[in-house]
């Protein structure tokens, strides 16, 4: 019986059998991370050089890409290296390592939707009062507490996990190291111990997703006054790509860590792993930047003037 501190690394799961499946997944895998570099480093680019996009909500957009760009550069680069290596292998440290950032980051992501929720509801509900609110010092802190409570939200969960026996191989069904599959390998009884840590740290997530509900029932409110419907309009363009990207993060993301292994198979654990660290991180950027015109006038200039440069 081996336990975790026999482990030397993990084997990941392979994704195809044959060597022209590998190298499909590879070049897919390549495709989306290029596009997702592409579309965050152009909104981070953006809002950086455009000052007038030096504003609350384009400040937390750009912290928003950066996670999205944290995310995608912590799982996809290894699952291409094994593909295009043909092999599993991940060190105990790197896997570690992986559960760290992919905590770290996801979560950063959800704190920065619920600051992003409530800077939409400031705008909206309380327009008068929006300066004072939202100042840059504000802001500055809200941004500061949202990276700040997903480290320490990350690192509880990742010591919480590899301190853990593991006697039921190092075999994982994920493409990346995730928690609900390291924890398959435990050798002891979890359930108490987990069920302790979740209910601990669920706290602040449901309060969060409690906060984004009333914000929203407010401001669908304060939108349905508004007397002219060309103001209706623009005031749910400002609220919708934030409202969908965050309902495609909330439910992709529950659905994993919450759902009843009666459910669970191998094809749908992995699309569903695919869905909230691979793709909607890679889609948020083509949300936000379709209903934002002030947004895609900044994009197009900078690329123009990078073009005329070269």
């Amino acid at each position: 019986m081996s336990n975790s501190s026999s482990i030397s690394h993990f084997l990941l799961l392979a994704l195809a059998d044959t060597r022209q499946l590998q190298l499909l997944h590879f070049c897919l895998f390549l495709g989306i991370s290029l596009a997702a570099l592409l579309a965050n480093g152009l909104i981070i680019s953006a809002v950086a050089c455009g000052h007038h996009l030096h504003i609350p909500m384009f400040f937390f957009l750009l912290n928003l890409a950066l996670t999205d760009l944290g995310c995608i550069c912590t799982t996809v680069p290894k699952a291409m290296h094994n593909s295009l290596w043909d092999t599993r292998n991940i060190s105990y440290a790197g896997c570690a390592a992986q559960v760290f950032f992919v905590m770290f980051f996801l979560s950063a992501e959800y704190f920065l939707l619920t600051v992003m929720c409530y800077d939409r509801y400031v705008s909206i509900c309380k327009p008068l009062h929006y300066g004072t609110l939202l100042g840059s010092r504000a802001c500055a802190h809200m941004g500061a507490a949202a990276w700040a409570s997903a480290f320490l939200y990350s690192l509880l969960h990742t010591a919480n996990t590899f301190s853990l026996p593991l006697c039921q191989g190092n075999v994982l069904g994920q493409f990346f190291c995730e928690i609900p599959h390291i924890l398959k390998l435990s050798c002891s009884n979890t359930y108490l111990r987990e069920l302790g840590l979740l209910a601990f740290l669920a706290f602040p997530f449901f309060g969060c997703f409690v906060f984004m509900v009333f914000s929203y029932v407010q401001i669908f409110r304060a939108v349905l006054r508004i007397p002219s419907e060309q103001g209706q309009h623009k005031a749910f363009s400002t609220c919708l790509p934030h409202l969908v990207v965050v309902s495609l993060f909330i439910s992709t993301g529950t659905f994993v860590y919450l759902k009843p292994s009666s459910i669970s198979s191998p094809s749908l654990d992995l699309a569903l792993s695919v869905l909230y660290s691979v793709v909607c991180p890679a889609l948020n950027p083509i949300i936000y930047s379709l209903r934002n015109q002030e947004l895609k006038n900044a994009m197009r200039k900078l690329v123009t003037l990078y073009f005329q440069k070269c």
